[in-house]
């Protein structure tokens, strides 16, 4: 598996719960074992995405700090 995302998604500026929701309905489109890099504002989205996605059961394999925002990689 490469650790090269398969789809990119910019939710800078969007709020909690619609960023799960977007996430979610992007990953559902997804093949299986497709890498998804999502940004996230600091704040609310950083700490409420990443927890939902893991209760949903997918993987998150890396959350990159790239200051103002973060860079989340889930495996669907």
């Amino acid at each position: 598996m490469s650790n090269a995302s398969d789809v990119q998604m910019d939710l800078r500026g969007t709020p909690c719960p619609i960023n799960f929701v977007r996430t979610k309905l992007r990953l559902e489109q997804m093949q299986p074992g497709s890498l998804l890099e999502v940004w996230l504002d600091p704040g609310e989205p950083i700490e409420q995405v990443p927890d939902s996605l893991t209760m949903e059961g997918y993987l998150i394999e890396a959350i990159e700090d790239r200051s103002g925002f973060f860079a989340v990689k889930v495996r669907c």
